[in-house]
């Protein structure tokens, strides 16, 4: 059975689970508002300090949030505070540049990284409890002793990184530009709001070392910060640990909140962005009251209603029934100074934009006119409250210790859950409607459409770098010799991975389930062991069709309904595919959860496959193909997959299959799929939440005990008989980055070298601090991150090296990656690094276990890939023992770099004389969709 940590109750919420009705349609209770449980303090230099004690897993959040972001920019430096928090990550006085990320994911850390939102700059990580001394003494020093080292060669670096960052996520992003043209419609020049968080290139390019003296000097001071520990701690001994760390550290000057007026818009603004990408798009956005201001909360129900999913007006009249849409979407986004509600919809092939638009203002006009139903506005409540739920089910990154540093710096109450929770069931359909009137005004709004075409982007020639000083620029706190010397980890907390317990039905299904009461909540996963990797040679992407298909009717519930139905509940239902399995997934609160079973149960068993839907699907499906083509990420993907396995094997290809393929497949072939792979003995039910095993048995039973099918299928997708070239080119003319792939094929999930590849391939490239990425970003400042990866599928899965890089450091690049493979070849781990990419790999097991949509996950691994029950007690120490030999070998059996090939998307006149004299030999060309270009 799991220890203690794993099932004890979390102690902070105070979730008070409302029983399952006994009848499936009634409707359920609310959901009784939760408290968190929190102290407050602040010490004498102003730093807020929030703790928070959880002991469900021997994990801490440490997250410190400063509150400076966009809103506090200097005119001409737009992008700064996003630049400014890549130098944080930089040396300071006494932790040397790297050394951090090296202690950090050596001692198991999960969720290190940093973000910057326009009125805030976070940084975070979450460590092992014994190792939240650590943490505290990296933040402490970042904030108290970067300016005493900092030269121009760190901030030259940086610059370099942030502008890969930029051509990667917003000009090689299909429809990046075109949203950033949408705030800079709304806000004029001079407001903060008005430019990309990220900057422009030439903003980014023309800081200085003075400004960053000055920025670090008014706003990073403990005076504008305020720090949430989340977890496994003991408050007293926590609130020492900051007092020491953070105590002594000066306080900065006060910082005033930020006195802007935005002006209205009182006249309709447009404007047309041509991008690379084929489908018509179409944003508006109008601007909002403050977060959590009136009308705020009232905007996030209309946006849910308007675009929240199927059930959502705009995806039922453009996408479900005129088929002019591709994808819909609504959002409010809440800022300090004033937010924005935005629309934005993707044209379905041969629709115009101004068809589009026409659509949404009809939906809008109705809104505002008759407002929403009482259903509707329930509906969408329950849905924003079980997401809210949901995003605390963590309790690092994005979870439950950033949402109080959230609440705080919005609201001045770390505890303001239920508060938020409160704000929304009061809100009545004649509000929503008052707030649509008020503020979604066709005047009032600014409308950018992104069309194909040649994009246009400014990104100078960066001038010459100043020369390198010495560094020493004079720091603000008094040097402290201690600090030097990273603090030791306490003694190391036990504890033990879920195993969960299995039990099987009668007709062969199995149960597999976690009982986790930390949050009424459950988390759901019906896994079928046929994925993409089971359909047949001519028919590439079924597997992801068929369950594409499971939500579009039964034999009693039509699409909408369903649609409808799970809304109501305020549950998720999704479904999906992998090599290997088929997936469908459900969110409930535990109030819901029989009713929303009964969903699930209903789709994967009675399938109607109605023809109307199965057209509509495949037109969604061709849209989708469209966009991927669109996406240099995803044309690396697929290329390389064909590149790797070829044109008869079902691996050679994306999930979505090829165009003749979806096309041509038939409801025949749709449901012989799914008779054929859909069985219960080739399937799994995987729970994890707030339901006891008894009742979760009872209600499987009744749901899916009458079940039946064939013997679960055999099969092997064949051998793979892919390319002979090593050097494939995709062409995306005008490519600011080249997008690679260095990939051959790898290992099968049984292999007996998995604990052996984890710790090599984490040394090389699957760490922040590996290898590549050491060299390619944080040395060369060619890329934003090279990263890499073992598949384990059931048959041998690829291995891959990705990165996205500046175009005239293509072939520099690959040179690099192969020099670091051999170097991982020739050459034992030294004891250091071993430990390091050891320690990483066991000590962060417990920070992938967070949530139960996490433990869902790798519980599903288990019968996936036929594992024993306590695998996950057992890895830990498979992997601690794996030795520096083992290492080598397991790089020189698995790492040849003779059987790679290496993948380009991007500008390929620029990019070919880069890549031939590196002896890859005849560049191999394929086209958007993988495929080879016969020449």
């Amino acid at each position: 059975m799991p220890s203690h940590l794993f099932f004890a109750r979390f102690t902070l919420l105070i979730t008070l689970m409302t029983a399952i009705p006994q009848d499936p349609q009634a409707q359920p209770a609310a959901t009784p508002l939760p408290t968190i449980a929190f102290e407050k303090t602040t010490l004498a230099n102003g730093l807020q300090l929030i703790l928070v004690e959880d002991k469900r897993l021997p994990i801490v959040a440490v997250n410190l949030w400063y509150h400076v972001g966009p809103a506090n920019e200097t005119p001409g430096l737009a992008g700064f505070a996003h630049l400014f928090e890549h130098m944080m990550f930089n040396a300071t006085r006494h932790v040397p540049r790297g050394m951090a990320d090296r202690l950090l994911e050596g001692a198991g850390a999960t969720d290190s990284n940093g973000g910057t939102g326009y009125d805030s700059t976070s940084y975070y990580d979450t460590v092992p409890s014994n190792q939240l001394e650590l943490a505290l003494w990296v933040h402490a020093d970042r904030m108290g002793y970067l300016l005493d080292v900092l030269d121009q060669k760190a901030l030259t670096n940086q610059q370099d990184v942030v502008r890969n960052e930029r051509r990667q996520t917003v000009e090689d992003e299909p429809y990046g530009v075109v949203e950033e043209a949408l705030a800079q419609a709304l806000f004029p020049k001079n407001h903060p709001y008005h430019a990309s968080i990220i900057g422009s290139h030439a903003d980014i390019q023309n800081a200085r070392l003075k400004d960053v003296r000055d920025f670090f000097e008014r706003f990073y001071g403990p005076n504008n910060a305020s720090l949430v520990i989340a977890g496994d701690i003991d408050k007293p001994k926590a609130r020492a640990l900051v007092e020491k760390y953070f105590g002594s550290l000066r306080r900065s000057p006060p910082v005033a909140r930020p006195s802007i007026v935005t002006p209205p818009i009182t006249s309709e603004r447009r404007v047309v962005v041509r991008d690379r990408v084929e489908l018509p798009r179409v944003f508006m956005g109008w601007l909002t009251p403050p977060a959590y201001h009136a009308g705020d909360a009232e905007l996030a129900l209309a946006a849910e209603i308007l675009g929240g999913g199927k059930a959502s007006r705009l995806y039922k009249k453009l996408v479900y029934e005129r088929q002019i849409a591709q994808e819909v979407g609504a959002s409010q986004n809440s800022y300090g100074l004033t937010s924005t509600f935005v629309i934005d919809v993707t044209a379905r092939s041969g629709v115009e934009a101004r068809e589009l638009e026409a659509a949404v203002d009809a939906e809008l006009a109705l809104l505002r006119e008759q407002g929403p139903t009482a259903r509707e506005v329930e509906r969408a409540r329950n849905s924003l409250e079980t997401a809210l739920l949901s995003s605390i089910d963590k309790l690092g990154g994005d979870g439950l210790a950033d949402q109080l540093n959230h609440y705080n710096q919005y609201t001045g109450d770390p505890g303001y859950l239920a508060k938020d929770l409160e704000r929304l069931r009061r809100v009545t359909p004649a509000d929503v409607q008052r707030a649509v009137r008020s503020y979604l005004g066709q005047q009032a709004r600014a409308v950018v459409t992104g069309l194909p075409g040649k994009q246009v982007v400014n990104d100078p020639r960066a001038p010459k770098p100043p020369k390198a000083g010495s560094g020493d620029s004079g720091g603000i706190n008094a040097p402290e010799p201690w600090r030097a010397q990273a603090p030791k980890a306490g003694p190391a907390p036990a504890f033990t991975l879920p195993q969960g317990a299995s039990f099987r039905l009668a007709n062969g299904l199995t149960l597999i389930h976690h009982y986790n009461p930390a949050l009424p909540l459950v988390s759901t996963q019906l896994v079928v062991r046929s994925g993409s990797a089971a359909a047949p040679s001519a028919l590439p992407g079924l597997a992801g069709f068929t369950a594409q298909m499971l939500e579009e009717g039964t034999a009693t519930r039509s699409a909408p309904q369903i649609a409808d139905e799970i809304a109501q509940l305020g549950a998720f239902l999704g479904t999906g595919t992998s090599a290997d399995a088929s997936i469908v997934s459900l969110l409930s609160l535990r109030s819901t959860f029989a009713p929303a079973l009964d969903v699930l149960a209903d789709i994967v068993q009675r399938p109607a496959f109605p023809v109307a839907e199965i057209e509509r699907q495949r037109a969604d499906r061709i849209g989708e193909l469209i966009q991927q083509r669109d996406d240099p990420e995803s044309v690396a993907s697929v290329a390389g997959a064909g590149a790797l396995y070829g044109s008869k094997h079902p691996k050679g290809y994306g999930q979505l299959g090829t165009e003749p393929a979806i096309r041509s497949a038939t409801r025949d072939d749709l449901a012989g799929f799914w008779r054929r792979h859909y069985v219960p003995e080739n399937a799994a039910l995987v729970v994890s939440g707030d339901i006891a095993v008894g009742e979760l048995k009872a209600l499987v039973e009744a749901r899916f005990g009458a079940w039946a099918g064939a013997v679960a299928p055999g099969g092997n997708p064949g051998v793979p008989s892919g390319t002979s070239a090593r050097l494939i080119v995709v062409d995306h003319p005008e490519a600011g980055q080249t997008v690679l792939r260095v990939t051959s094929i790898g290992v099968a999930r049984d292999t007996p070298d998995f604990a052996s590849l984890q710790v090599m391939n984490g040394a090389l490239g699957g760490m922040f601090s590996s290898r590549l990425n050491n060299n390619l970003r944080e040395t060369k400042g060619y890329s934003y991150g090279v990263f890499s990866e073992f598949r384990y599928d059931r048959t041998p899965g690829p291995f891959v090296i990705a990165g996205s890089v500046q175009q005239n450091a293509t072939g520099a690049s690959v040179r690099e990656i192969f020099r670091e493979v051999k170097a991982m070849r020739d050459a034992a781990l030294p004891p250091a690094e071993l430990a390091a990419a050891r320690d990483a790999q066991v000590l962060s097991l417990p920070g992938q276990f967070e949530t139960n949509a996490d433990i869902g996950a790798s519980l599903a691994e288990i019968f996936l890939y036929g594992l024993p029950m306590d695998y996950y007690t057992r890895l830990p120490s498979q992997i601690a023992s794996v030795t520096a030999a083992q290492v080598q070998e397991a790089a020189r059996k698995h790492l040849d770099p003779e059987r790679m090939i290496v993948v380009a998307v991007g500008d390929s006149k620029r990019i070919l004389p880069q890549l031939k004299p590196l002896g890859l030999g005849a560049a191999e060309l394929r086209d958007s969709d993988g495929q080879l270009i016969r020449q």
